[in-house]
C-alpha cells in the first residue's frame, strides 16, 4: 500500500496558528462585550418627536423584548395604561382612587414597603377596586448596585409585605426605582417572574416643594398622548390629584381606551 506523507510547511502552520489565535481573541472580546452591556447602567429616558407620535426610549422595544421588559403597549390601539409611583402617602390617593373610580379606571400602583406599611388601608382599597399593586422594591434601593441574591430579596420582601397587608400574592409587574437599570437586573427580574414595567410617557411631577401649574402639566402631557403609552404618574403630587379628572375626560374624548397591565402583556408578549 503506497501512502502519501504530507508535510505541513512551517509558514502555513504558523499562519494557522495565528488565525485560530485570532478567532479566540475575537471571542473573547465578544463575550467581554456582551458582559459588560449586561452590566451597563440605563437610566431610563425618551426622545419625544412630532405630538401623537411614539417617543423612542434608551432601548427600542425589540432589546426590551427578551428580557420581558416593556415601555408601551401596541402603536396601532388607541390604548393607555394608567401607572402611579408612591414611595410615601402625600394625602392624595383617596382622590385619586376616587377619580379613577368615577371613570371606571383601572390602573397599577408601584409600591414600596415604606408605603405599605404606613397605608394598609389605602392599599387594601386599590385591590378592592380593581387595580394592580406592583413591585417597586422594599427600600427603594439603586438595584444596580445589588446582586443577584439582593436584588432578588428586594422584591421577595415586598411581596411578602403585600401579601400579608392584603391576603393575596403580588402581582408580578416590577419597576425599577428611579428608573434605572442594566441588562441583567432585568433577566434577574423575569427569571424570578416578573415584566419589568418602564413608561412612554411622564412630566416632572415628584417635586412637592416645584410642583407644575395645572396647566403646565396639561400642555406637557396631552400632546406626548400616543397609542399604547404607559403612562407614569407620582400619587404624590398635589397637581396631579387636581387634574386627574380633567385628564382622564379629556383622553376619552380623545378616544382613548384604558388597559391593564395585564391587557398590555398579552398585547406585547
Amino acid at each position: 500500500m503506497f501512502v502519501r506523507v504530507i508535510r505541513v510547511r512551517p509558514l502555513r502552520a504558523a499562519a494557522c496558528f495565528l488565525m485560530g489565535a485570532a478567532l479566540v481573541w475575537q471571542l473573547t472580546v465578544l463575550g467581554n462585550t456582551i458582559a459588560a452591556g449586561a452590566k451597563a447602567v440605563t437610566d431610563w429616558g425618551l426622545s419625544f418627536g412630532q405630538p401623537g407620535d411614539p417617543p423612542r426610549g434608551n432601548l427600542s422595544a425589540e432589546e426590551l423584548f427578551p428580557h420581558n421588559a416593556v415601555f408601551m403597549g401596541q402603536t396601532g390601539d388607541k390604548t393607555l395604561y394608567l401607572t402611579f409611583d408612591a414611595g410615601y402617602e402625600n394625602g392624595y390617593t383617596a382622590s385619586i382612587l376616587d377619580t379613577l373610580k368615577k371613570h371606571e379606571v383601572k390602573a397599577a400602583f408601584f409600591l414600596v414597603g415604606h408605603y405599605i406599611k404606613q397605608n394598609p388601608e389605602l392599599v387594601k382599597r386599590m385591590v378592592e377596586q380593581g387595580h394592580i399593586v406592583g413591585n417597586h422594591t422594599a427600600t427603594h434601593p439603586d438595584m444596580t448596585g445589588l446582586n443577584s441574591a439582593a436584588f432578588c430579596a428586594e422584591l421577595d420582601e415586598l411581596a411578602a409585605l403585600y401579601q400579608s397587608v392584603t391576603g393575596q400574592p403580588m402581582a408580578q409587574f416590577y419597576r425599577p426605582p428611579q428608573g434605572r437599570f442594566t441588562l441583567s437586573n432585568l433577566q434577574a427580574a423575569k427569571s424570578h417572574g416578573y415584566t419589568t414595567v418602564l413608561w412612554s410617557l411622564a412630566y416632572a411631577d415628584w417635586d412637592n416643594d416645584n410642583q407644575p401649574s395645572q396647566q403646565a402639566a396639561f400642555d406637557k402631557l396631552l400632546p406626548r398622548t400616543h397609542n399604547g403609552a404607559v403612562v407614569l404618574l407620582h400619587s404624590t403630587s398635589k397637581t396631579n390629584a387636581e387634574i386627574l379628572d380633567q385628564l382622564i375626560t379629556e383622553w376619552k374624548r380623545q378616544g382613548y381606551s384604558f388597559g391593564s397591565l395585564d391587557d398590555l402583556c398579552q398585547a406585547v408578549f
